[in-house]
């Protein structure tokens, strides 16, 4: 039989899997004026060479685990091994090493500059096929690692099998292996420095992974789902994301929004078929979910991301999560995504220590360690690193077609120093406390999806006063489109949870926003983080009895309809939950059939949407004061509020309106009058912009929403009594513990005044109200 053609270290290395380079001995290579191919093939008594329309040729065995050679004249168009086993059956196999990479030189260079966005598109595992041969072709970055191979039960999870082909510019390993298809389950196997035994790692870009506690990733076709929201596409989702548009917000997690039988979770496509009529049905114009990425621990809502790349297999498929969110988009309901770029968790399978190094985070803990929830921090600084998260982002919405990347955790990436102590942290180069690495990430994230994808916006979930997080990059800012106002949600649950009676001495907790209210562009969010960890349900935080508790939240829900900003809201809220949050049981359903209040607080939600999004006052301008003017702010005494919210001018006349009139839209002007008390004001008088007659449109103290039933009918005239620096004023009754929406009647039979209803009953002169007198003061 002689000796083989490459030394026997050579072939003892491929046998261990301990070659780092296994295209450079297997497969067809130059032998003198011929060729050899070479294969390992373990688990075999014998291989053939079958070529076609040729007669099989034996190869020869240089190792009894199965390394084979073979000298021919030329390297064939085509060939197969064919085999027969120890346990003496047969088989015929494609050799992996006679196929050219799959990369490019310029992917190459791309991804070593760090300047691929569409990573994606060459990493991870894809269904291909080449020379008429099906198969996957695997590729991962895992530049220090000593070998990677591609292991999964089609090789017995053996390392040794199928080792990948380095590419030495870019750092990637890469694998075409023919044969394999859609629903193969593989890890990649790495030899590292310092350890003697090799590691399993998941698929940093994988796109579906097994359910926990398994951890493997799933090779699938994301290309194949028929999408059915072209228009949505094209046009509705710019419309439905944009400043002057109302954007009401459902957040919620997947898990326990409902479960079938109270334990089991629903599908995506249950979710299409049940979340997305009730919150069409409810007004909300998107769903933000909370992280729907791979994760192994479901008490981490999501947020300790293992497979960036993935939507969770809990719910289903790939295919059925893009069902769900074409469902939203056929629905006209944007969707909006938890995006956890800050940080990762420690897990092995995961990201940690990836290749044997610190690959993606930071080697030193003082920069790499977030002590609050024990994960690794992104090393921003690597531009690798930032290739790989700005991809992502780019994944979610070019596969997926998500409308929006809600970015967790903003305030942590900005500081170096945060939820740190002195000694525990780092400064950067020029002694600061900001992380200039992270900021420079942010600015080019928002960048990208602005470039790449018109229409697609960018939120903040930002806790500190760092200036300009929603102003462009190009003026100094972070780009984000929008960010939660923080600020505004504490001071406003703080001071809804005092009781009535000492509100007017916390009267500036309301008015103290509108000093900064249009320094960013604000969405004005009630997110889950404020109905867990004993922080109590919205509901159970509001004062006083069971009737002032409901009156308070639809109050506080109708003051943040009113004020200036987006609107956000956690699921579960609208139904008044009595309990905190918890992602291992469903939303507390029955309580709508169990007490009638639940059930009109429902109503009240529901209610409130659709007036904000048929009221352009209320919407078109919240990002300056030309949408906004204080009528009452000062009356800390009676703990009551007024405003005006108006839309800009729009259509015929516009320019003229602008410039000889007010820079509003009089015909599109809402009176939001507040009263934080349990007690009923009579003959409160309200100025008013325009002389005319005004009619209350929505009252949070209705019958129909649980109210006492205080309401103001029919229209009012307005008087030449100057108030609230307005010429005109009139005279209005305010409920206890209500918010009231007023708007002028419009002369004209135009659709502004469709809804407003005449009663010829009422006298139009005077103001008139429906009080039920035995619940007048509800403090007794």
């Amino acid at each position: 039989m002689g000796h083989a053609t490459v030394s026997a270290g050579v072939i003892e290395a491929i046998i261990q899997g301990n070659h780092r380079d296994p295209f450079s001995v297997l497969g067809p290579h130059q032998h003198g004026e011929g060729v050899i191919i070479r294969a390992f093939i373990p688990n075999t008594a014998e291989a053939r060479l079958a070529i076609p329309d040729q007669p099989l040729r034996v190869m020869s065995k240089y190792h009894p685990r199965g390394f084979y050679e073979i000298k021919l004249e030329s390297v064939p168009e085509r060939y197969q091994f064919d085999v027969t086993y120890l346990q003496g059956n047969e088989g015929r196999l494609e050799d992996a090493y006679r196929f050219p990479p799959m990369m490019t030189n310029y992917d190459d260079y791309l991804m070593g500059q760090g300047t691929h966005m569409r990573i994606y598109d060459k990493l991870g595992a894809h269904i291909v096929e080449i020379d008429g041969v099906k198969g996957v072709v695997f590729a991962v970055w895992a530049p220090n690692a000593m070998r990677v191979s591609v292991v999964g039960d089609f090789n017995y999870w053996d390392g040794t099998r199928n080792p990948m082909r380095f590419r030495h510019d870019s750092g990637v390993w890469e694998l075409f292996i023919p044969g394999l298809d859609e629903g193969l389950v593989y890890k990649y196997e790495m030899r590292v420095n310092g350890l003697e035994m090799p590691v399993l790692k998941t698929d940093p870009v994988g796109f579906f992974s097994e359910l926990r506690p398994n951890t493997a990733s799933i090779v699938w076709d994301i290309d194949k789902y028929q999408w059915g929201d072209e228009a949505w596409v094209a046009e509705g989702r710019e419309k439905a994301n944009a400043y002057d548009a109302p954007i009401a917000v459902y957040e919620v997690h997947l898990g326990s929004w409902r479960k079938k039988n109270g334990w089991e979770w629903y599908t995506y496509t249950d979710l299409a078929n049940e979340l997305v009529p009730y919150v069409k049905e409810m007004g909300y114009t998107h769903i933000e979910l909370l992280p729907i990425t791979e994760h192994p621990y479901d008490g981490s809502w999501g947020y300790q991301v293992t497979g960036f790349f993935a939507p969770t297999s809990r719910f289903g498929t790939p295919d059925e999560f893009m069902g769900f969110v074409d469902a939203c988009h056929q629905a006209g309901i944007g969707v909006i995504l938890d995006w956890v770029p800050g940080h990762f968790p420690k897990d092995q399978h995961g990201l940690a220590v990836f290749d044997g190094t610190h690959l993606y985070e930071h080697a030193d803990p003082r920069k790499g360690y977030h002590p609050d929830w024990g994960t690794l921090i992104f090393n921003y600084g690597r531009h690798e690193v930032r290739q790989f998260l700005i991809s992502n982002a780019l994944f979610w919405i070019d596969k997926y077609h998500i409308d929006g990347l809600r970015v967790d955790a903003v305030a942590s990436m900005l500081y170096l120093d945060f939820s740190r102590e002195d000694g525990q942290w780092l400064p950067n180069r020029y002694g600061g406390r900001e992380n200039l690495e992270a900021i420079e990430f942010l600015k080019e994230f928002n960048t990208k999806v602005i470039e790449s994808f018109p229409g697609v916006v960018t939120i903040a979930e930002e806790s500190t006063a760092y200036p300009k997080v929603s102003h462009p990059v190009a003026e100094g800012g972070l780009g984000f489109h929008y960010k939660w106002n923080m600020g505004w949600m504490n001071d406003t649950l703080r001071y809804m949870e005092n009781d009535p009676v000492y509100r007017a001495y916390h009267h500036g907790s309301l008015t103290f926003s509108m000093m900064y209210a249009f320094s960013e562009k604000f969405m004005l969010p009630f997110s889950h983080d404020e109905v867990v960890h004993l922080k109590r349900s919205m509901l159970d935080k509001m004062p006083g009895d069971m009737w002032q508790k409901f009156a308070n939240a639809r109050l506080l829900y109708g003051y943040q309809y009113g004020h200036p900003g987006k609107k956000f809201l956690f699921m579960g809220a609208e139904i008044g939950q009595w309990q905190e949050w918890s992602e291992d049981r469903e939303l507390d359903w029955f309580l709508l059939e169990a007490e009638p209040k639940h059930k009109q607080l429902q109503a009240w939600i529901k209610a409130l949407n659709q007036f904000y999004v048929g009221q352009r006052a209320l919407y078109g301008q919240d990002y300056s004061w030309d949408g906004y003017n204080w009528l009452e702010f000062r009356d800390a005494r009676r703990s009551t509020l007024a405003f005006m919210r108006m839309a800009s001018w729009q259509g015929e006349g516009a320019e003229d309106g602008a410039k000889d009139g007010p820079n509003y839209d009089p015909n599109e002007v809402i009176l939001v009058a507040y009263n934080f008390t349990p007690i009923v004001r009579e003959g409160y008088r309200l100025g008013v912009p325009q002389a005319g007659r005004y009619v209350e449109l929505l009252n949070s103290d209705a019958d129909e929403f649980g109210g006492s039933g205080v309401v103001n009918e029919g229209e009012f005239e307005s008087e030449g009594t100057p108030w609230h620096d307005q010429e005109q004023s009139i005279l209005i009754t305010l409920p206890p513990l209500s918010v009231i929406f007023l708007k002028r009647v419009v002369d004209s039979a135009s659709e502004d005044n469709a809804n407003v209803e005449d009663d010829n009953d009422v006298d139009k002169n005077k103001a008139g109200s429906k009080k039920k007198r035995k619940q007048k003061d509800k403090s007794e």
